[in-house]
Protein backbone atom coordinates (compact mmCIF):
# COMPACT_ATOMS: atom_id res chain seq x y z
CA UNK A 1 0.00 0.00 0.00
CA UNK A 2 1.32 3.29 -1.13
CA UNK A 3 2.42 5.71 1.74
CA UNK A 4 0.36 9.39 0.96
CA UNK A 5 3.10 12.45 1.34
CA UNK A 6 1.58 15.90 1.45
CA UNK A 7 3.47 18.14 -0.63
CA UNK A 8 3.21 21.95 0.98
CA UNK A 9 2.39 23.94 -1.86
CA UNK A 10 3.02 27.77 -1.11
CA UNK A 11 3.32 28.99 -4.04
CA UNK A 12 7.46 28.39 -4.04
CA UNK A 13 10.14 26.09 -5.25
CA UNK A 14 10.75 23.14 -7.41
CA UNK A 15 7.31 21.11 -6.63
CA UNK A 16 6.83 19.38 -9.38
CA UNK A 17 10.65 17.48 -9.12
CA UNK A 18 9.94 16.75 -5.84
CA UNK A 19 6.62 15.51 -6.24
CA UNK A 20 8.16 12.87 -9.12
CA UNK A 21 10.72 11.78 -7.31
CA UNK A 22 8.82 11.42 -4.76
CA UNK A 23 6.33 9.06 -6.84
CA UNK A 24 9.62 7.73 -8.06
CA UNK A 25 10.32 5.71 -4.45
CA UNK A 26 6.89 4.74 -4.37
CA UNK A 27 4.91 7.64 -2.56
CA UNK A 28 1.43 8.97 -3.08
CA UNK A 29 2.46 12.31 -2.96
CA UNK A 30 -0.55 15.48 -2.34
CA UNK A 31 0.48 18.89 -3.45
CA UNK A 32 -1.43 20.53 -1.29
CA UNK A 33 -2.27 24.13 1.28
CA UNK A 34 -5.20 22.52 2.97
CA UNK A 35 -4.31 21.37 6.02
CA UNK A 36 -6.67 19.43 6.99
CA UNK A 37 -4.97 17.66 4.36
CA UNK A 38 -1.30 17.98 5.53
CA UNK A 39 -2.76 16.54 8.89
CA UNK A 40 -4.45 13.23 6.85
CA UNK A 41 -1.12 12.14 5.74
CA UNK A 42 1.69 9.81 6.62
CA UNK A 43 4.40 12.68 6.33
CA UNK A 44 4.71 16.26 4.65
CA UNK A 45 7.53 17.36 2.47
CA UNK A 46 8.25 21.37 2.67
CA UNK A 47 9.94 22.37 -0.87
CA UNK A 48 11.35 25.57 -1.33
CA UNK A 49 13.61 27.95 -4.01
CA UNK A 50 13.71 31.32 -3.21
CA UNK A 51 13.72 34.71 -0.75
CA UNK A 52 13.05 33.46 2.87
CA UNK A 53 11.02 36.62 3.49
CA UNK A 54 8.45 36.16 0.60
CA UNK A 55 8.02 32.31 1.66
CA UNK A 56 7.10 33.09 5.31
CA UNK A 57 4.57 35.63 4.24
CA UNK A 58 2.91 33.11 2.07
CA UNK A 59 2.63 30.44 4.65
CA UNK A 60 1.29 33.04 6.72
CA UNK A 61 -1.29 34.24 3.84
CA UNK A 62 -2.34 30.42 3.48
CA UNK A 63 -2.68 30.04 7.02
CA UNK A 64 -0.01 27.01 7.35
CA UNK A 65 2.35 28.35 9.91
CA UNK A 66 0.34 27.21 12.77
CA UNK A 67 -0.85 23.83 10.89
CA UNK A 68 2.61 22.75 10.21
CA UNK A 69 3.28 23.45 13.89
CA UNK A 70 0.52 21.39 15.20
CA UNK A 71 1.59 18.99 12.98
CA UNK A 72 5.88 18.55 14.16
CA UNK A 73 3.69 18.59 17.32
CA UNK A 74 1.93 15.65 16.62
CA UNK A 75 4.89 13.55 15.69
CA UNK A 76 4.07 13.70 12.09
CA UNK A 77 7.37 12.73 10.00
CA UNK A 78 8.31 16.61 8.31
CA UNK A 79 11.24 16.89 5.96
CA UNK A 80 12.36 20.43 4.35
CA UNK A 81 14.23 20.96 1.23
CA UNK A 82 17.00 24.07 0.76
CA UNK A 83 14.49 26.89 1.22
CA UNK A 84 12.49 24.55 3.20
CA UNK A 85 15.05 23.42 5.11
CA UNK A 86 15.54 26.88 6.17
CA UNK A 87 12.05 27.46 6.93
CA UNK A 88 12.47 24.96 9.84
CA UNK A 89 14.67 27.53 11.92
CA UNK A 90 13.81 29.92 14.54
CA UNK A 91 14.54 32.99 11.94
CA UNK A 92 16.37 33.96 9.05
CA UNK A 93 18.88 37.56 8.35
CA UNK A 94 17.74 37.38 4.71
CA UNK A 95 17.17 40.35 3.01
CA UNK A 96 15.68 41.19 6.87
CA UNK A 97 15.29 39.25 9.93
CA UNK A 98 12.28 37.65 9.52
CA UNK A 99 10.78 34.56 12.16
CA UNK A 100 10.90 31.22 10.68
CA UNK A 101 8.53 27.57 12.21
CA UNK A 102 10.94 27.44 15.12
CA UNK A 103 10.40 23.67 14.58
CA UNK A 104 14.50 23.78 14.80
CA UNK A 105 16.18 26.02 17.11
CA UNK A 106 18.47 28.59 15.05
CA UNK A 107 19.51 30.95 12.71
CA UNK A 108 19.94 31.18 9.17
CA UNK A 109 22.82 33.31 7.80
CA UNK A 110 24.42 33.66 4.74
CA UNK A 111 27.48 31.30 3.97
CA UNK A 112 31.18 32.98 5.40
CA UNK A 113 33.04 32.37 2.42
CA UNK A 114 35.43 33.71 -0.32
CA UNK A 115 34.21 31.84 -2.99
CA UNK A 116 31.69 32.70 -5.67
CA UNK A 117 27.74 32.42 -4.09
CA UNK A 118 25.36 31.64 -4.93
CA UNK A 119 27.41 28.27 -4.43
CA UNK A 120 25.64 25.54 -6.94
CA UNK A 121 26.99 22.26 -7.76
CA UNK A 122 27.60 18.64 -6.33
CA UNK A 123 29.53 18.52 -3.02
CA UNK A 124 30.32 15.71 -1.01
CA UNK A 125 28.91 15.73 2.38
CA UNK A 126 29.77 14.32 5.51
CA UNK A 127 28.01 12.50 8.10
CA UNK A 128 28.69 13.10 11.31
CA UNK A 129 26.15 10.66 13.24
CA UNK A 130 23.84 7.80 12.24
CA UNK A 131 20.21 9.17 11.00
CA UNK A 132 17.23 7.25 9.35
CA UNK A 133 17.53 9.91 6.44
CA UNK A 134 21.33 7.70 6.09
CA UNK A 135 20.36 4.37 6.51
CA UNK A 136 22.00 2.44 3.29
CA UNK A 137 24.36 5.39 1.94
CA UNK A 138 28.03 5.31 1.99
CA UNK A 139 28.90 5.43 5.95
CA UNK A 140 30.98 8.27 5.34
CA UNK A 141 29.15 10.48 3.37
CA UNK A 142 28.55 10.71 -0.48
CA UNK A 143 27.72 14.08 -2.69
CA UNK A 144 24.41 15.97 -3.24
CA UNK A 145 24.03 18.61 -5.45
CA UNK A 146 23.59 22.23 -3.70
CA UNK A 147 22.13 25.25 -4.50
CA UNK A 148 22.21 28.49 -1.94
CA UNK A 149 23.55 30.98 -0.75
CA UNK A 150 22.81 31.00 2.97
CA UNK A 151 23.10 28.13 5.62
CA UNK A 152 20.78 27.10 8.76
CA UNK A 153 23.09 27.62 12.12
CA UNK A 154 21.46 24.74 14.35
CA UNK A 155 21.98 26.09 18.20
CA UNK A 156 22.13 22.33 19.40
CA UNK A 157 25.00 20.40 17.49
CA UNK A 158 23.25 17.55 17.95
CA UNK A 159 20.57 18.45 15.93
CA UNK A 160 23.20 18.37 12.68
CA UNK A 161 23.62 15.05 10.78
CA UNK A 162 25.76 16.16 8.22
CA UNK A 163 28.18 18.94 7.14
CA UNK A 164 29.39 20.03 3.64
CA UNK A 165 31.78 22.68 2.95
CA UNK A 166 32.08 25.97 0.91
CA UNK A 167 34.54 28.12 2.42
CA UNK A 168 32.95 27.39 5.76
CA UNK A 169 32.07 23.84 6.48
CA UNK A 170 28.12 24.05 7.34
CA UNK A 171 24.75 21.92 8.54
CA UNK A 172 23.75 20.02 4.97
CA UNK A 173 21.48 17.68 6.92
CA UNK A 174 19.55 18.34 9.95
CA UNK A 175 17.50 16.54 11.75
CA UNK A 176 15.27 16.41 15.48
CA UNK A 177 13.20 13.28 16.16
CA UNK A 178 10.37 13.42 13.90
CA UNK A 179 11.77 16.95 11.80
CA UNK A 180 14.58 17.05 9.51
CA UNK A 181 15.74 18.87 6.92
CA UNK A 182 18.41 19.13 3.91
CA UNK A 183 20.37 22.01 2.43
CA UNK A 184 20.65 20.18 -0.87
CA UNK A 185 18.11 18.88 -3.35
CA UNK A 186 17.45 15.48 -3.24
CA UNK A 187 15.27 15.55 -6.58
CA UNK A 188 18.85 16.61 -8.25
CA UNK A 189 21.23 14.26 -6.52
CA UNK A 190 20.41 10.78 -8.50
CA UNK A 191 20.61 7.68 -6.61
CA UNK A 192 21.68 8.85 -3.52
CA UNK A 193 19.45 11.32 -3.07
CA UNK A 194 16.06 8.79 -4.16
CA UNK A 195 17.90 6.58 -1.54
CA UNK A 196 17.31 9.48 0.88
CA UNK A 197 14.14 10.10 0.05
CA UNK A 198 13.00 6.47 0.19
CA UNK A 199 14.51 6.70 3.70
CA UNK A 200 12.06 9.42 4.59
CA UNK A 201 8.97 7.65 2.77
CA UNK A 202 9.81 4.27 4.86
CA UNK A 203 10.05 6.54 8.39
CA UNK A 204 6.55 8.15 7.22
CA UNK A 205 5.36 4.21 6.93
CA UNK A 206 5.95 3.68 10.52
CA UNK A 207 9.68 1.97 9.66
CA UNK A 208 12.31 4.15 11.98
CA UNK A 209 13.07 1.20 13.68
CA UNK A 210 13.57 -0.86 10.78
CA UNK A 211 16.57 1.61 9.50
CA UNK A 212 17.58 1.92 13.27
CA UNK A 213 16.34 4.92 14.65
CA UNK A 214 12.75 5.78 16.39
CA UNK A 215 11.49 9.12 15.48
CA UNK A 216 9.34 10.30 18.41
CA UNK A 217 7.17 13.62 18.16
CA UNK A 218 8.82 16.84 18.09
CA UNK A 219 7.85 18.41 21.82
CA UNK A 220 7.77 21.74 21.62
CA UNK A 221 5.16 24.34 21.99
Amino acid sequence: MSTHIALVDYGMGNRRSVQKALEHVGATVIATSDPEVLGSCAGAVIPGVGAFPKAVASLRELGLVEPLRSLARSGTPILGICLGMQLLFSSSEEIEPTEGLGLLTGTVTFLETTERLPHIGWNEVRFERPSPLTTGLPATGCPFYHVHSLVARPRDSSDVVATAQHGERFATIVERENVAGVQFHPEKSSAHGLALLANFLTVCSGGAERLGLATPAVGRS
